[in-house]
């Protein structure tokens, strides 16, 4: 699907222009290739770069533009199951146009407005920042479900939960792998500024955004190496709900069997105590209820 933009009022608008500086391409299928390959001449290497998941970051200078491969948080959906995955985005910056190349549909334009004098340079540093953001709110999302879940480790003795844990802990490497592989692609930029013709100011906006993008990392790996330290000592909080829960059962067992060894013993085809006097049945009670009770008064001592 190919959808043209252009700037109005410091938004990013629909355009029927089909020159707008602005072209997004959301899963092209083979016509919408040939179209960027032969019309465009966007390379079909990169391009196909841009739709593979599993395509590493990178910059490469074309003769006729500027070819950027990073990743972007795939858009999550209840299906995932707690799997935060990414995918690969890719940003064809020509002089008067940019190309940019998605596999799944984003928002690629968020944030605060932006001047009217905007160009393609702009709007492609302006979908980097909001895919750092993208980041930053995945982040957000990721602890908030692991605080769900510890909760639920502290009251449950189920496995599916420290599954949950070990799910979002490697989506969180995934976002460290990404976030990486783009602070590269993004000290590149800054390294040949000049070459893709940057001008000062976007010159200092790669430094915000490389910045940012180091900040974000930073916080990835806080909450994976939160995760991955206190994944043992859940694994064991799970194990002592179990074992609580064992000694419990043990313990009840314990008090249901000493009274009925009490009305088991009276209850045996030969001569007993007891067994002619008029009130045996509410004696032999009595001693399983004392029994019982026993039982729950060295229960509550020992504070088992």
């Amino acid at each position: 699907m190919l959808q043209t933009l252009e700037i109005q009022a410091g938004k990013v608008v629909p355009s029927s222009s089909e020159a707008a500086p602005v072209l997004v391409v959301l899963n092209p299928d083979a016509a919408e290739k040939r179209y960027l390959v032969e019309t465009l001449g966007v390379d079909e290497h990169t391009l196909n770069s841009a739709l593979d998941p599993d395509e590493v970051s990178r910059l490469e200078f074309e003769p006729e533009h500027l070819a950027v491969v990073f990743k972007r948080p795939k858009t999550y959906r209840a299906e995932d199951d707690l799997v935060f995955k990414v995918l690969s985005t890719g940003l064809f910056l020509f002089k008067e146009r940019l190309v940019v190349v998605l596999s799944d549909d984003v928002p690629v334009f968020e944030g605060k407005p932006i001047s009217s004098t905007a160009g393609p340079a702009d709007l492609m540093l302006r979908v980097l920042s909001s895919t750092i953001a993208h980041f930053l709110g995945h982040l957000r999302t990721i602890t908030m479900i692991s605080d769900q879940v510890e909760a639920k480790i502290n009251r449950s003795m189920e496995n599916k939960h420290l599954l949950n844990l070990f799910t979002l802990e490697k989506s969180l490497v995934y976002y460290l792998n990404a976030l990486n592989a783009n602070a590269v692609v993004i000290e590149k930029l800054r390294n040949n500024a000049p070459r893709a013709g940057f001008t000062r100011e976007q010159q200092e906006l790669l430094e915000d955004l490389a910045i940012e993008n180091q900040q974000c990392y930073r916080q990835a790996e806080i909450y994976s190496n939160i995760l991955s330290s206190l994944m043992d000592a859940r694994a064991s909080i799970v194990s002592n709900n179990l074992n609580q829960l064992i000694k419990t059962l043990t313990i009840i067992t314990i008090g249901i069997m000493l009274p009925t060894l009490v009305v088991s013993a009276f209850s045996m085809n030969v001569t007993i105590p007891l067994q002619r006097h008029p009130a045996a049945f509410w004696l032999i009670m009595l001693f399983a209820l004392i029994s019982a009770v026993g039982v729950g008064t060295v229960w509550r001592w020992k504070k088992w």
